[in-house]
């Protein structure tokens, strides 16, 4: 017996805990910096992009860092996607939104809402969060400018946050200034209840007044606590811990692949054209100096062979043409833009249809990733234009002296890729048809915003007028005459039972 426990206990499983390591990870860009390059895919110039990644730390073996062999030199090609992204979906957002509403100041809103261009002001916020990673909305006044309110949207890369516990505190807006050769920066802090202005210069602290763009800018105060400030962002970044995260952070490699498969086939195009073998006694000659004219990458016409010195032979010219793999390079294309296109954009959306579907639901099964992003953006903004709109009547409101006042504001948007009218018809046909659908919750289903309430409320109208149904008023009961009947009723019953006691007793 213990021959045994001492076998067991010799083969019992012994874990050693890890060893406590570190581990270092140097970040190659800060927030400005990945802004920045976020901020070069969006322009899509290649020249720009060929100078960014030679530029910038990391990893030299990608498309844009290579560096060609001296005489093999390939055509670098941007095919402009990321910036087709961020319009396309800026663009559909934009469009379905419908016109803002307040309960109050209506017309006073309007009127700011034109003098400022709201909504391509919209449009440009949008776009610029979408790429960047986040922004901010700022209110100012300028009298010399407007007598109402100024908004104005700064990127992500002019502004930072300032948190508290989470919450945001105020928000820093930077504009640089360039006064005789020198450069300034200004930093507008933005809190609640409170404008303050600070110039620096080689990142130190000057004069406000030591150029004249900020010579007259002074430190603001209010009564009420709410900032004139209103930060923006879709997406959450994983790496700046409040900060908002760019569509294309995690897909600038997807981008790079893509040009590469790109070049990589219109590079195999180039090189497959047809080629001369000339044999060299034939070759092409400067006419004036009788030099041979040398081919370049571009065109590549010939190629010198040695003449043929045999009694029998004939100097020819030979064409030859290689085969090109078409459906590999294809293959390789459709399988980047997946992937730069996965989870953002369906192709659908872009224009690209791989799968031949005509009908409504398929097209609308292939807008789905579309729908999925484009809900996000819709949900952020239905939760942050009411804030800046009450923001700016706010502000308008300080600045007037007049006591502020906080307003219902809505701000509607339609749906994006509805099924068609006749799909819709057709549905709520039959649930009208098993009875299940009432008029009014038909007509609401058909045509959801497209028609105000009025216009609903009239066409239900026409609709029963037509079927025959015609709405009956409920009678009403005057309940003080009821209960004086049950009283009365009551009463009789009690001495229909006396009296029928008064007879049995005698």
């Amino acid at each position: 017996m213990s021959d045994a426990i001492r076998s067991g206990i010799k083969t019992w499983l012994r874990i050693q805990p890890a060893t406590v390591s570190s581990i270092q990870i140097q970040e190659t860009l800060d927030y400005e910096g990945n802004a920045i390059k976020n901020r070069i895919w969006y322009r899509g110039d290649s020249e720009e992009l060929s100078q960014l990644y030679k530029q910038i730390p990391g990893d030299r073996t990608r498309f844009w860092a290579a560096v060609p062999t001296v005489g093999m030199e390939i055509r670098k090609i941007h095919v402009g996607l990321p910036s087709v992204i961020v319009d396309t979906l800026a663009d559909i957002v934009v469009a379905d939104m419908n016109d803002i509403t307040l309960d109050l100041r209506q017309d006073e809103w309007e009127t700011i809402a034109e003098e400022n261009n709201f909504n391509e002001l919209i449009s440009d916020a949008i776009t610029t969060t979408l790429y960047i990673g986040d922004g901010a909305f700022k209110i100012s006044f300028d009298s010399a400018i407007s007598s109402y309110p100024i908004i104005e949207f700064y990127p992500g890369d002019k502004i930072d946050i300032i948190y508290d516990r989470g919450r945001v505190k105020a928000v820093v807006f930077k504009t640089v200034y360039n006064h005789k050769s020198q450069e300034y920066v200004l930093f507008e802090i933005y809190g609640k209840g409170y404008i303050n202005y600070v110039l620096t210069k080689n990142e130190r602290e000057c004069d406000i007044k030591s150029i004249p763009e900020t010579a007259n800018l002074v430190n603001v105060t209010w009564q009420d606590k709410f900032m004139m400030a209103l930060p923006l962002k879709f997406f959450k970044s994983s790496k700046w811990q409040g900060r908002g995260r760019s569509i294309f952070d995690s897909k600038c490699d997807a981008f790079d692949s893509l040009d590469e498969s790109w070049s990589q086939w219109l590079d195999a195009l180039r090189a497959n054209r047809t080629k001369e073998y000339i044999p060299e006694n034939m070759l092409p000659r400067n006419p004036y100096t009788g030099e041979i004219l040398r081919p370049n990458a571009f065109d590549n016409r010939y190629i010198k062979t040695d003449a043929s010195m045999g009694e029998t032979s004939k100097n020819e010219i030979s064409l030859q043409q290689g085969e090109i793999p078409h459906e590999s390079y294809l293959s390789t294309y459709i399988t980047a833009l997946d992937l730069c296109l996965q989870g953002l954009i369906s192709p659908s959306t872009l224009g690209i249809d791989v799968k031949k579907l005509d009908n409504a639901e398929a097209q609308r099964e292939k807008e789905k990733a579309t729908l999925y992003t484009r809900n996000k953006i819709v949900d952020v903004l239905q939760n942050t234009l009411p804030k800046l709109i009450n923001i700016t009547m706010m502000a308008y409101d300080t600045y007037k002296k007049v006591p502020i006042k906080e307003l219902e504001v809505e701000v509607p948007f339609g749906e994006y890729a509805n099924p068609s009218f006749e799909s819709q018809v057709e549905t709520v046909g039959k649930g009208k048809q098993y009875g299940i659908m009432s008029i009014e919750a038909s007509v609401e289903e058909l045509y959801g915003d497209s028609k105000d309430d009025d216009w609903k409320a009239e066409e239900v109208a026409r609709l029963k007028a037509e079927q025959g149904i015609t709405d009956l008023e409920e009678p009403s009961v005057n309940q003080e005459m009821s209960i004086v009947g049950e009283t009365m009723m009551g009463g009789s019953q009690f001495e229909s039972k006396d009296n029928e006691e008064t007879v049995s007793n005698e």
